[in-house]
């Protein structure tokens, strides 16, 4: 027969009763301290992030307070426009700076066609001048679908081909990347003009991959033999000159891209009627 365990007296029980509430408290304590040591770095954690935010929100805000008036690239003219001769070649520039208080406040006429956009002589190529964004879809598919045209047309000297790079779509980016792109663009005709037309090329057939950064604008710069401007993107130096085309191109007028104008008459559809109107004009001169 086993012998029977003796009974805990009255006392050892209360022993063994205040002994297990304080095991209890002591995890409970233990819990209460590490939620609070959580929650305490959470809360700093927290405070942290919104400080990053807010500097990341305060120096985008400083680098789009672009100033009104700044230098013009190489080869731009008094429009804000580039013209491309031939695929490897730039005409001279008109201007040396711009500024958006030389701008009227409006059209003096908004029938008029923009300022430089006219009937080309008889003598002449056939002018070309395009409105176009570089984050603009449409203006995306005018490239796609004109390009191999365009360079035949400017390698035979048919035409003249301007490009007025706005920046309209830049409240649709987080990271203003229309008129980074502009002044990317601004950029190569600065320093590299004969690899102009190969950069445009391959920033507007890029649409689809969406926005790049400045350090890809910068690797895709010099992929189309433009050389390293990558500091000409840091110090944001054709910002103003993007920024004056812009607000040129509201003020006459220009509502959308890519708005093209052939020898002084807009294309209803540029995408579609582009080359037909172009194709008639050049005839015209034969």
């Amino acid at each position: 027969m086993t012998p029977s365990t003796p009974r805990p007296s009255k006392a050892q029980r209360k022993s063994e009763a205040r002994e297990q509430a304080r095991l209890v408290m002591e995890d409970r304590q233990r819990r209460e301290k590490r939620a609070s040591f959580l929650i305490k770095w959470g809360v700093v954690a927290a405070v942290v992030a919104i400080l990053v935010i807010v500097g990341l929100i305060v120096a985008g805000n400083i680098r789009t307070q672009v100033p009104d008036a700044g230098v013009a690239p190489a080869h731009g003219n008094e429009h804000g426009g580039i013209v491309l001769t031939s695929t490897t070649e730039l005409a001279p520039a008109t201007v040396d700076s711009v500024d958006v208080a030389s701008l009227p406040e409006e059209a003096p006429n908004p029938a008029d066609l923009p300022p430089g956009v006219a009937a080309s002589g008889a003598d002449e190529p056939v002018q070309v001048v395009a409105y176009v964004d570089v984050n603009c879809v449409h203006c995306a598919n005018f490239e796609r679908t004109h390009a191999e045209q365009i360079q035949t047309w400017l390698d035979e000297g048919a035409i003249t081909f301007e490009y007025r790079n706005v920046a309209y779509l830049d409240p649709n980016s987080q990271t203003n990347y229309s008129s980074r792109g502009a002044a990317a663009l601004a950029c190569v005709a600065d320093t590299a003009p004969q690899a102009y037309w190969d950069f445009s090329a391959a920033l507007f057939g890029n649409f689809e991959n969406g926005e790049l950064s400045d350090v890809e604008l910068a690797d895709m710069a010099a992929t189309a033999t433009a050389g390293d401007i990558s500091a000409c993107l840091e110090e944001d130096t054709f910002r103003p000159w993007v920024k004056f085309g812009t607000q040129a191109a509201e003020t006459y007028g220009i509502t959308g891209t890519p708005t093209v104008f052939v020898d002084g008459e807009e294309v209803p559809d540029a995408v579609s009627d582009f080359a037909t109107v172009a194709q008639e004009k050049i005839a015209a001169k034969s």
